[in-house]
């Protein structure tokens, strides 16, 4: 679980830093405007509130930081990527999981590694966007793995077969 999202940060972290200059805060018509910036923050802020929260035992994904310098400063994205890598690892433990829903306050328990998973696929799915964003700026390669699933990498090497 670790190695795999240690190494899809670390993919992450090669397709952007090789993006064109001008594609990271370009606002994108094919991601309902939104921009590779804008995706990029969001993954890293929901690791971020997972890393941060679990002293306490307390996460909120919805009270997360919404720092604008992640999503214009690519240099920024990429460290705060770092920082993550180097404090992901931890032992697994239970964790109360925070969230608004029809105007309330609820709250689930999770643990530790259940939560890395999800960050995991959150991840994956965002850089699925974060691709064709990617290929509707710039044509810049973009390697196959990128933004699939380890289970669906997997499943298609056994199908080549």
């Amino acid at each position: 679980m670790f190695k795999s999202s240690l190494e899809t940060l670390e993919q992450f972290k090669q397709v952007l830093s090789d993006l064109p200059l001008d594609c990271y805060s370009r606002s994108c018509d094919i991601l309902s405007n939104a921009t590779i910036g804008q995706h990029t923050r969001h993954i890293i802020e929901l690791y971020l509130c997972l890393i941060n929260g679990y002293e306490f035992s307390d996460v909120s994904y919805d009270r997360r930081e919404r720092n604008l310098r992640i999503e214009e400063d690519l240099d920024y994205a990429l460290d705060r990527l770092t920082y993550i890598q180097e404090h992901l690892e931890k032992q697994n433990k239970s964790i109360k999981i925070n969230y608004e829903l029809s105007g309330g306050e609820n709250s689930l328990d999770s643990n530790y590694f259940r939560e890395v998973m999800y960050n995991l696929e959150h991840t994956i799915h965002h850089q699925a966007l974060i691709k064709v964003g990617i290929k509707h700026l710039s044509s810049q390669e973009i390697p196959e793995s990128f933004g699939v699933a380890p289970s669906t990498l997997q499943y298609r090497k056994v199908c080549a077969q």
